[in-house]
């Protein structure tokens, strides 16, 4: 493994012991705590900053440790855990991320936010606590003999059951101290229960002593235990005599690792009765199972399998294409056992996806730091709920989804919530209520963003955008219209820059990410009661369900997930427009009709609309939009190929897919086509507007 896999491993260990500290640090704030969350917390600070110190990181070294001096003050009953401590250490589990993600980034720690909390961490120790860093010892000189000393070490721990339970495993520890150099092994088994019934292997019955011999002093040893010392009653003592005899302390000689030349370890008549006894207990092929339930896959890897997954479901389409062109008497038999291959390609779909989704839980507890550093910076009280954590989404969208997260979280409580003074004066609570949610929702994932604040001013949205020239003074727009403004490029409401907002980098990003990820956003507000941004997402990037469509000759796939319904007009359903546009009423409501082949310049259709098929989509840029096709063939799942490497960015189609027959269909998207070309689309609108609303 080279360095930088290493490095990336690192990293991704600290995540998981990030969201092991968040949880704990909230239960003790909640009043949940035991003395095995306090635990927990400072095993989680203790790992970090002995990783960090392998990779020479300082900064993260030397706040971990006055984070987990006064953990271990904690824990060791010296210091009450009163609201004031526990706000302190909230604050340090933010810094320690902030740490860890800047030495991600290589960059170097921020001092303005880092110093303060170590000074208040510092405060909390009493001053045997903070001498301890500060010996100096004056140097002396002293003639010491040019060869290089040696000594052996006695090691013992007992692994206890959080250590097993964890997928630790004693011999690898033992094989790790073995490459150190020559070793003799004997196991504790003493404790080992009379009957095989009272067994169970997590509890840790036996204990191993190891003499390490020629070890220059114990630092190499330490780091063979550096995760798991308080897991295991690590007891590290120079022996120069590595004979010791131990079975009278209940010790078995197991195994030694020495040259022909060496003696054996001695061990008692007592040891040697028992011997064959212990040897069974110190193979742990048990815990190893569970050390190997979780595995650490190359994503590149899992790339290729889903891949592979994509070209099966093209072979089944094109042997499905195949039937149905040689015309065989028994196709239908063929059809059904296709369909089985269908469903079976399905299911692999779903697992291999499954391997690369992750629960968005450390997405949002990253945004609970976000949302106190936020809410710190505003002099806002802000309470920032989370629900759905659970909910796993594909590995890509969780990485692509923080930036646009984290500014959506940080306008909500800059724009959205206010000072717990207006708070007070719309009889409101003066803390504000900001919940961030994640669901599956019909083969989606839905991410909302919702404040209880002020909601989106509308009148100030609307100036803004006409001195910007977005719109024209007389335009007629809708609410949702106004709403959508926001995305406009350059687009803000902030009257100052702040370290928040203001700097003109606005929603348009947002949306531009999340179009990124095939998803689209929606905003709904209700003024004095606040406002919801909606995050709609595909399960996965690679393939979806699509309707296959006939466009002026021409074979295309609709995104099911943006399809509402079909329909067939009839004559009596339609209106014109002027001389091409066109709207068809649907449940006493009208919508405006984009005709497919004319949004992509392509040959005009020849039918009349009456024997064309709609197909009614909702969109983020209108409430909903009839697309006009010639005919549907097929609902069927595809897979998303990218053109952009190769076309860039082409407007109203996001991808393309092999079909059964070997050709390439597009891809519509139908964000991109129902918002263009603006004249005509607000043109449609309007209308729609007015003949729906017209007295009757």
């Amino acid at each position: 493994m080279t360095d930088s896999a290493i490095l990336d491993a690192f990293f991704e260990e600290c995540e998981d012991l990030l969201v092991a500290l968040s949880d704990g640090l909230a239960d003790m704030r909640d009043g949940k705590a035991d003395n095995e969350t306090v635990n927990a917390v400072f095993r989680s600070v203790h790992s970090i900053k002995g990783a960090a110190g392998a990779f020479s990181l300082e900064d993260l070294v030397s706040f971990a440790h006055i984070f987990e001096t006064v953990l271990d003050e904690v824990r060791a009953n010296k210091l009450a855990a009163d609201d004031a401590l526990l706000r302190v250490l909230q604050r340090a589990g933010d810094i320690l991320a902030d740490l860890v993600d800047a030495a991600r980034d290589g960059l170097p720690a921020d001092a303005d936010q880092v110093d303060p909390v170590v000074t208040e961490l510092q405060s909390f120790l009493g001053a045997e606590s903070l001498v301890e860093e500060e010996f100096v010892f004056e140097a002396l000189t002293l003639a010491f003999d040019d060869t290089p000393s040696s000594a052996t070490y006695q090691v013992h721990f007992r692994p206890s059951r959080e250590f097993y339970a964890t997928g630790n495993d004693p011999a690898l520890m033992i094989a790790a101290l073995q490459e150190l150099g020559r070793c003799t092994i004997h196991v504790q088994c003493a404790d080992l229960p009379e009957q095989f019934a009272d067994f169970h292997w997590e509890d840790g019955y036996l204990a191993w002593q190891v003499a390490v011999a020629d070890q220059p002093n114990d630092l190499a040893i330490r780091e063979v235990f550096q995760f798991v010392d308080d897991l295991c009653g690590l007891q590290i003592t120079e022996d120069f005599d590595d004979q010791t005899v131990l079975g009278d302390k209940g010790f078995v000689s197991v195994a030694a690792t020495e040259t022909a030349e060496q003696p054996p370890a001695v061990a008692s008549e007592a040891d040697a009765e028992t011997e064959d006894l212990a040897v069974a207990p110190t193979k742990v092929e048990k815990p190893a199972k569970r050390a190997a339930s979780t595995l650490r896959v190359d994503p590149e890897r899992i790339d290729r399998l889903i891949n592979a997954v994509g070209e099966l479901i093209i072979n089944q389409s094109v042997i499905s294409q195949r039937i149905d062109e040689a015309g065989l008497p028994n196709s239908a038999e063929l059809h059904s056992d296709l369909d089985d291959y269908k469903l079976l390609a399905r299911e692999i779909q779903e697992g291999v996806m499954a391997i690369r989704a992750q629960p968005v839980k450390p997405l949002f507890q990253r945004m609970l730091r976000i949302a106190r550093e936020a809410a710190d910076a505003t002099g806002k009280d802000v309470n920032l709920v989370t629900e759905g954590d659970a909910t796993e989404v594909d590995k890509i969208v969780v990485e692509r989804l923080a930036d646009p997260l984290t500014h959506m979280i940080r306008n909500a409580i800059d724009h959205g919530i206010e000072k717990p003074e207006d708070r007070a004066s719309a009889n409101k609570p003066a803390t504000g209520t900001l919940r961030l949610t994640a669901s599956q929702r019909s083969g989606s994932i839905v991410i909302e963003i919702i404040d209880d604040g002020a909601g989106l001013n509308r009148t100030r949205i609307r100036e803004i955008a006409v001195s910007k020239g977005l719109i024209s003074g007389e335009a007629q727009l809708t609410e949702q219209e106004i709403d959508h403004l926001l995305f406009a490029p350059g687009f803000s409401t902030a009257t100052q820059v702040t370290n928040l907002s203001g700097r003109g980098v606005g929603m348009d990003v947002v949306k531009t990410a999340i179009t990124a990820l095939g998803g689209r956003i929606a905003i709904s507000s209700i003024t004095g009661q606040g406002t919801t941004f909606s995050i709609t997402l595909p399960l996965t990037l690679a393939v979806m369900d699509g309707m296959i469509i006939n466009v002026g000759g021409q074979t295309m796939v609709v995104p099911i997930s943006s399809i509402l319904e079909t329909i067939r007009p009839t004559t009596a359903d339609l209106s014109r427009i002027g001389l091409h546009s066109q709207l068809i009423r649907i449940r006493g409501e009208y919508v405006p009709i984009i005709d497919l082949a004319e949004r992509l310049n392509m040959r005009p259709s020849s039918h009349a609309m009456t024997d064309r098929v709609l197909l009614l989509l909702q969109t983020e840029a209108v409430t909903q939009c009839a697309l006009a096709v010639d005919d549907i063939f097929d609902q069927r799942q595809v897979v998303v190929k990218s053109m952009q490497g190769s076309y860039g960015e082409i407007s109203g189609i996001s991808g393309a897919t092999i079909l059964g027959d070997g050709k390439i269909a597009l891809i519509i998207d139908p964000d991109a086509i129902a918002s263009a070309p603006p004249s005509e689309m607000k043109l449609l609108i309007q209308t729609q507007r007015e003949v729906t609303h017209a007295p009757t």
